[in-house]
């Protein structure tokens, strides 16, 4: 039979890739959401209501599945009972981290979501399932949700530390990595840290942006006070420290960079510039 695989966070950013990329695959696919009216995947995605914060409603989506893509989003107070309710029906399960282990200063910054991964980790650790954990450094998808509205509207993005540099890697490698760790054997006890192939700075970024759209763009570097008062000014502030504080430690060293997905897949990472050409439409004007 073919095996049937759950994925939580099915509608997020990798979520979403990693469901494609199995059903590319022809496998069966289970979607575990909160409000299943809400989600809109391809039809043949089985989805099924269930909440990690309250593990007694899982069993269905359980059912019958052989592994588990798990991306945390609940309260850790809830980790425990959860995970211990995912061991008992399934062997499997990969997990969507974040480079906390890496020594490199970027990697290093305070940050909410730290104790949370760490301790994720730890009881799936301790579950007896085969486990993986996939660690992506930032998201290439970054620069669409923090540019792109300024980018539809102008040719500016005002924007700090543009000489950080940083490895972007492009949503559907992740997705190319956990799905080899979701079927294959040989990922079990592994612990993957992916990053796109190169160390760029954001400026450089954003002209791989504006070279994919045709559009000469502006990057004007704004000071990080100046940023937390008026570019960042909604975010929660906790998160805008952690931002700000993580790209200043990336100026004037390069990005890290592993050869991860290459190793894993045997398809180099794309590049960042892929990665923009992928996503020209994203940044067209309004």
């Amino acid at each position: 039979m073919t095996p049937r695989i759950l994925v939580t966070g099915a509608s997020g950013q990798i979520g979403r890739e990693v469901v494609a990329e199995l059903s590319a695959a022809g496998l069966r696919v289970r979607a575990l959401t909160r409000d299943p009216q809400a989600v809109r995947l391809p039809a043949a995605v089985e989805v099924v209501r269930g909440d990690l914060s309250a593990p007694e409603t899982l069993d269905p989506a359980l059912d019958e599945v052989t592994a588990v893509f798990l991306v945390w989003a609940a309260p850790l107070a809830s980790a425990a009972r959860a995970i211990e309710r995912i061991a008992s029906r399934t062997e499997r399960i990969v997990f969507l981290s974040a480079p906390i282990r890496t020594n490199h200063p970027f990697f290093q910054q305070p940050n909410d979501l730290r104790h949370v991964y760490a301790a994720v980790e730890d009881l799936i650790e301790q579950s007896g399932m085969a486990w993986t954990m996939v660690r992506p450094g930032p998201f290439a998808l970054n620069c669409r949700n923090w540019w792109a509205p300024q980018i539809r509207n102008g040719g500016v993005v005002r924007w700090f530390h543009g000489a950080a540099q940083t490895a972007p890697v492009h949503e559907r490698d992740i997705a190319a990595v956990a799905v080899r760790a979701l079927c294959e054997d040989q990922h079990g006890g592994r612990d993957y840290v992916l990053t796109g192939p190169e160390s760029l700075t954001q400026r450089e970024q954003l002209a791989m942006v504006g070279d994919a759209i045709g559009r000469t763009l502006v990057f004007d570097e704004v000071s990080p006070d100046t940023a937390r008062r008026e570019v960042i000014a909604a975010w929660p502030a906790r998160a805008a420290d952690m931002l700000l504080s993580a790209y200043a430690a990336a100026l004037d060293r390069p990005a890290f960079v592993t050869r991860t997905i290459e190793e894993v897949t045997g398809t180099p990472a794309r590049s960042f510039r892929q990665w923009a050409i992928d996503h020209a439409p994203d940044f067209a004007r309004t």
